[in-house]
């Protein structure tokens, strides 16, 4: 089975690594273009993709553009009888998703129809959700909309955090590319059509997003804090002071405070009270311009009265 791979960050390296080490044939890797960075962005950084591709000898293509037909001729001298996809970060023109013979699939962090979009996994857990997953899809031309070939479900730990769950979901995602192509190369992979009516989205996520407002309930302050790291984060201001919010913990505690009232700021740790009566414990902060720190430490500086 010759395989072109398509992918960027670290998500996609467990299902590129996976195929490469099942024996399939890796023609290629498409990855997005290198970014500068440094001080004063004068250094470029290889995406995870090329990194691991080029360790393992497979040739590495990163093209600005996929639909001026630079692309499409590049796939096409590479002759893939398969594209898998993983975190690409780009759409795929209709003409390269017609161009192998097998056709193209993609590694999806969430159970389809659900969350489709660029950011599946901080959104479950913003949405409190209790399980989320991986699925196999055969690619079409809307956004993750294509047949269903496997799909595999894990739950969400009540503490874990969108960067925990990433790296669980990056080898579910690993293990299960291989079945798939395992299923496409012995010709008995499936075609689920997805229910259009159970389809949620979930957009690229962005520092809008932040803002703590205790006015909801200690547990969607608690999912947003787990979903959006390691970024954009959640932000509380604090003895008038902006602090990214780490780490937070239910305390199962109930107050009759006013949302954001402190219900407790000493050594022994840092609740604020939130709008359905309960209770926030505030964990790690990270103030603007500073290193992340306890709670505790951060009260030396800034106590806060009950």
């Amino acid at each position: 089975m010759r395989i072109l791979f398509m992918g960027t960050p670290p998500f996609a390296v467990a299902s590129l690594r996976a195929l490469w080490e099942a024996g399939h044939e890796m023609v290629g890797a498409f990855s997005q273009p290198d970014r500068p960075v440094g001080r004063h962005h004068d250094q470029l950084r290889p995406t995870p993709v090329k990194a691991y591709a080029q360790s393992r000898g497979i040739p590495v293509y990163q093209p600005e553009k996929l639909r001026d037909g630079t692309a499409l001729a590049q796939i096409r001298a590479l002759s893939p009888d398969l594209i898998v996809v993983a975190a690409y970060g780009r759409i795929l023109p209709d003409d390269i998703l017609a161009l192998p013979p097998m056709g193209c699939i993609n590694v999806h962090a969430s159970l389809l129809p659900k969350y489709r979009g660029a950011a599946p996994i901080n959104w479950a857990i913003l949405n409190g959700e209790a399980e989320t997953g991986i699925t196999i899809m055969h690619m079409a031309h809307d956004l993750d909309a294509g047949d269903i070939i496997l799909q595999r479900a894990t739950p969400i730990g009540p503490d874990e955090t969108a960067a925990a769950l990433y790296d669980r979901l990056a080898l579910l995602g690993g293990a299960l590319a291989v079945e798939a192509v395992d299923l496409l190369v012995r010709g008995s992979a499936r075609r689920v059509p997805q229910d259009p009516a159970g389809a949620t989205l979930a957009p690229m996520l962005s520092k809008e997003l932040s803002p703590m407002d205790f006015a909801r309930p200690a547990q969607a302050l608690h999912d947003q804090v787990r979903g959006l790291l390691p970024w954009p984060c959640a932000v509380a201001v604090l003895d008038g002071t902006r602090c990214k919010v780490l780490k937070a913990a239910l305390t199962g505690e109930r107050t009759q405070k006013a949302p954001g009232a402190v219900v407790q700021a000493d050594k022994r740790g840092l609740k604020l009270a939130c709008g359905d009566g309960t209770v926030l414990e505030l964990l790690e902060l990270q103030p603007d311009g500073k290193k992340p720190m306890a709670a505790a430490a951060f009260l030396q500086g800034h106590p806060m009265g009950v």
